[in-house]
């Protein structure tokens, strides 16, 4: 028979085909994944602020993107950014009660009623400043960031007071802790301990260990006025 009339044959080891074993073992080798270097971990995901932070940022580029007249970020100002927390305030699930409502002021009230959800007073707090940051870390200056603006301080400060009467929640400011004087507790404790010294001294050496003792005391006795 003629080789020809015969089914495909194998190509030759001289032939210049690559052989099916040769490029099985390609594939395999290709598909394997590569191993990272021993000593290299991996990035660490980013923190659940972060992530919020960037979804932040990109939901207020999608509004001045979307927004009529169009609006660049480098023309934003504080006015826009007030439009847009009044534009996020129908997706807020926060009941605010209205003047005319019998529950305004009623913190619990013991029936539901018609009034708006809005965006609570410590959300928008919280996302103005995501926003500031992120503002700066992708190239905006400080003193042009819209997001603190006064004009949006005096809105978030008006929100605050609106719905603290409307829910009858009063925002209460944290008071900042005194920290303690640890200064003057230590002086007193080396007045005490010097002038136990000056008792325990005794003996033979009481002139010189009473006088070496007034003296500390009263080193350690200016040392505690000086430090109040």
């Amino acid at each position: 028979m003629d080789s020809t009339s015969g089914g495909a044959t194998a190509p030759g080891p001289n032939s210049g085909e690559p052989c099916p074993s040769a490029a099985t073992a390609g594939s395999s080798s290709a598909s394997q994944p590569q191993q990272q270097p021993e000593g290299s971990s991996p990035p660490a995901p980013p923190s659940r602020y972060e992530s919020q932070k960037r979804r932040d940022w990109n939901t207020f580029l999608q509004y001045i993107k979307n927004h009529k007249p169009p609006l660049t970020l480098a023309r934003c100002s504080g006015a826009h950014v007030i439009e847009f927390l009044k534009y996020l305030d129908p997706f807020g699930k926060t009941k605010v009660h209205i003047t005319g409502c019998p529950y305004f002021g009623h913190p619990n009230p013991p029936a539901p009623c018609s009034c708006p959800l809005k965006q609570a007073w410590g959300s928008l707090d919280a996302l103005i400043g995501r926003l500031r940051a992120a503002y700066e870390e992708n190239g905006g200056l400080p003193e042009s960031n819209p997001f603190g603006a006064r004009a949006v301080r005096i809105y978030l400060r008006e929100v605050r007071e609106g719905q603290a009467k409307a829910r009858g929640i009063p925002y209460e400011k944290k008071k900042k802790r005194k920290r303690p004087n640890v200064a003057v507790s230590v002086a007193s404790v080396s007045v005490k301990a010097a002038a136990g010294g000056s008792n325990s001294g005794g003996g033979e050496e009481s002139g010189g260990g009473g006088d070496s003792s007034a003296a500390a005391t009263s080193a350690a006795a200016a040392a505690a006025t000086t430090t109040v």
